[in-house]
């Protein structure tokens, strides 16, 4: 399925790439860049491959069966009979939070969690609008794309943080590159524009995710509703968070506060853009 989310993630890609070899050519060549691109994919596929025990370990997520919550069961192996795909493990993790994610490096060794939180505060046609949503994430590879765009996008803050280093330690006495005030920019906001547009990447999938799970549950309005219950549940509205910042990409809704000046750093579309999305696909 290529529609115009596919096509806004492939120009960010391009652009990150673009901004990968920039900033090679900025500080002088591209081996120090390379380096960290080796160092930053070995980090990456391990994380990627192994990224639904870990993160189901993290927050002590007990799988369920069919005899324990049969009517869970079931919606999940319906949804995936209509997106025509392997039925995930299923997971309950005891949180008050709503929220619910998808996890796995491909549909065949994935995994869909839910709080306690979520099943408590949704309906069942909420819930099952949900579960379309993190199943798309699944039959949409995006922790594969996302994993490439971190993985680029941490390369080039290693090689900012090498480059830092040398200029502390003398490095200003290399002839090779005079051009030290271009260079200190690159520094200092390649990194941030690489991040910038991972996290657009991020906020790409999750309209994606929410259009083809709507497509999928054939619930648009509910999906909306539900983002709405979880937005407002009182858990939500608290200081403290229950989730990791390193995580918080795969939630279906932000599990941190943020404010106006904070959302250009989000994981996560604002809650008004993605309803409005949903409820002109119900029209």
């Amino acid at each position: 399925m290529f529609n115009s989310m596919n096509f806004r993630t492939l120009l960010f890609l391009t652009a990150l790439y673009g901004v990968f070899a920039g900033f090679g050519i900025m500080i002088g060549g591209m081996s120090g860049l390379t380096w960290a691109l080796v160092m930053s994919s070995i980090i990456n596929f391990f994380s990627y491959f192994y990224s639904d025990s870990i993160v189901l370990r993290m927050y002590s997520a007990k799988q369920v069966t069919e005899e324990t919550h049969p009517e869970l069961v079931n919606m999940v192996t319906d949804l995936c009979e209509n997106a025509q795909m392997p039925v995930p493990r299923i997971y309950i993790i005891r949180e008050a939070n709503a929220n619910a994610f998808a996890t796995g490096r491909n549909p065949e060794n994935a995994a869909i969690a839910f709080t306690t939180g979520i099943l408590s505060t949704l309906d069942a046609e909420e819930l099952r609008a949900v579960a379309a949503h993190e199943l798309s994430h699944v039959l949409n590879r995006d922790i594969l794309i996302n994993s490439i765009a971190a993985t680029i996008a941490i390369a080039i803050s290693y090689a900012a943080d090498m480059i830092r280093w040398s200029l502390y330690f003398g490095g200003r006495r290399d002839d090779r590159n005079n051009n030290w005030g271009a260079l200190l920019l690159g520094v200092i906001f390649a990194p941030i524009i690489a991040t910038l547009i991972k996290l657009a990447i991020s906020r790409s999938r999750e309209f994606l995710a929410d259009e083809c799970g709507a497509q999928i549950s054939h619930s648009p309005l509910a999906l909306a509703s539900a983002l709405e219950k979880i937005h407002a549940s009182p858990a939500m509205k608290g200081e403290e968070s229950y989730a990791r910042t390193s995580t918080a990409h795969l939630f279906i809704s932000n599990p941190f506060k943020a404010s106006f000046l904070l959302n250009l750093f989000s994981t996560h579309p604002t809650l008004q853009e993605r309803v409005e999305r949903l409820r002109k696909m119900a029209h």
